[in-house]
């Protein structure tokens, strides 16, 4: 028997009223696990309206009482973060080292989010005039939706809901149909941790979710994590509906390896940062632009650690899973088809991974690498997220920044060099997002915003930081003047804020 999975609205289980389901897969078995409710737009509606009644609940709540829910999730997932690995890997199929680093990256923004009495502190001005003050303060904007994407079932999420709870909104969120288990399993942990019902609701379903969702005139806000056609729709419909959307769209990242650089750093961070998760990450390195004249020497050195890579069940101690559908693996080996076709030179082809450390047929590609790859390739221009990596070579560092300034994508770079120089003329010269120096996967951390420029990004708010606290709150300026003081009479109790 495959087990059913329902959303979650109004702190339950819900059926809904659509009959529609998808299959959930194991993807290192291909085996059907499970199948899941699709909503409708009476289900999203049903969702809405219990977010929107709880929202005004938790919105009075206290910001005291408010940070021990916050407090209290966190401390549930710290002591259950291998718990909940568990599920990632059984139906995104990346390994569970990956999983729990996922898990943890999340619980960043949780901790983040812990602190926000201090963040939603506004100004005061006193006596602007006589007798008159002026302050400010930031309030919650009710009910937020948030869409995020298979490749990250915890971390995407927690890029937003802990901020947007934290600030006093309720919270619909959407997950990849592929594999929702995680957001459910959520849902409960923070049921345990006290939140009120509705404060945190789950719906799952496709494109007939998201357009209810992006139409819903109770929803105030979307964020979302995806690929950049999908993103720009987001952006479009939303905003078209009056809603604040902030759109997170897709990558093609580069990491520029100077001829100064320590090459043996280099090649490991390039096999870390394009295989990990199988290259199915936003922040995945896709493209290395060699500096000539360490070109041949890089190569070798990256090919030489893909050959020990292990490939398997992420249950199994390997460094790399499988991919998430079989349609999607399929994808990924045309473009192998492609790069192949195009004249590139095919250096390790995963085609042909070799033993497979797994039972069952599942949605295998090994890791492949490229070599002398150029931008007229739909290796080079087009977004894959898989375990596919393309070296371009380049004469001289202008030609490997401007490789990395014309990209129509700006989400994450990184250089690699010993010069101090060379790095933070980079940093100050590259368009893009978020840079690393050395650093193959610049994710920052919670306190800083999260996101890209150009395509990569939809709307001018970045996830998480200070840019999330704003995104899920608005302004509210007053101007007071009290004719008459008063006081609360005598109380020799220690003040306590309840």
């Amino acid at each position: 028997m495959t087990e059913h999975i329902t959303h979650w609205i109004a702190g339950k289980e819900h059926g809904g009223t659509a009959t529609r389901t998808a299959d959930v897969y194991d993807p290192a078995t291909g085996r059907v696990t499970a199948h899941v409710a699709l909503a409708d737009a009476a289900d999203v509606a049903e969702g809405v309206e219990a977010a929107a009644e709880a929202a005004k609940a938790w919105r009075a709540t206290s910001l005291t009482r408010r940070t021990q829910v916050l407090f209290a999730f966190r401390q549930l997932l710290s002591e259950r973060t291998e718990e909940l690995a568990a599920i990632i890997t059984a139906e995104h199929g990346k390994v569970l080292d990956d999983a729990v680093g996922e898990i943890t990256r999340g619980l960043e923004v949780v901790e983040f989010a812990c602190g926000i009495p201090h963040l939603l502190k506004g100004g005061f001005s006193e006596g602007v005039s006589t007798g008159v003050d002026v302050y400010s303060i930031r309030q919650p904007l009710g009910v937020v939706a948030i869409i995020s994407p298979f490749n990250f079932p915890a971390m995407v999420p927690m890029w937003f809901f802990p901020i947007a709870i934290a600030t006093g909104n309720a919270v619909i969120l959407k997950p990849s149909e592929k594999d929702p288990s995680a957001a459910v399993w959520i849902a409960r942990l923070w049921e345990e941790a006290g939140l009120p019902p509705g404060v945190f609701n789950v719906i799952h379903g496709d494109k007939v979710a998201v357009d209810a969702l992006l139409e819903h005139p109770t929803v105030a806000s979307v964020s979302f994590v995806g690929s950049t056609p999908v993103a720009r729709y987001v952006y479009e419909t939303g905003t078209r509906n009056g809603k604040r959307v902030q759109a997170l769209g897709g990558a093609k990242n580069h990491m520029v390896v100077l001829p100064d650089a320590d090459l043996d750093l280099a090649a490991d961070a390039a096999v870390s940062a394009g295989f990990g998760a199988a290259g199915e990450r936003c922040m995945a390195i896709a493209t290395v632009v060699a500096v000539e004249p360490i070109a041949d020497d890089l190569v070798a050195r990256i090919a030489e650690r893909m050959q020990g890579l292990r490939v398997g069940d992420g249950r199994r101690g390997c460094d790399m899973g499988p991919l998430i559908t079989r349609e999607h693996r399929d994808r990924v080996a045309s473009y192998v088809d492609a790069g192949v076709d195009d004249g590139a030179a095919l250096v390790v082809d995963g085609r042909e991974p070799g033993e497979i450390d797994a039972d069952g047929e599942g949605f295998w590609l090994g890791p492949t690498l490229f070599d002398r790859v150029r931008p007229d390739m739909s290796i080079y221009t087009d977004e894959i997220f898989g375990p596919v990596l393309g070296v371009v070579r380049a004469s001289s560092y202008d030609e490997a920044l401007s490789l990395v300034n014309d990209n129509p994508y700006g989400n994450g770079t990184a250089i690699f060099t010993n010069d101090g120089g060379a790095a933070r003329r980079f940093q100050y010269d590259v368009q893009v997002g978020m840079v690393g120096i050395n650093v193959p996967i610049p994710v920052p951390m919670a306190y800083y915003s999260f996101g890209g420029w150009k395509s990569s990004l939809f709307g001018d708010t970045h996830a998480h930081g200070m840019d999330g606290v704003h995104f899920f709150t608005r302004g509210k300026v007053v101007t007071s003047r009290w004719p008459e003081p008063s006081h609360g009479g005598i109380n020799l109790g220690f003040p306590r804020h309840d």
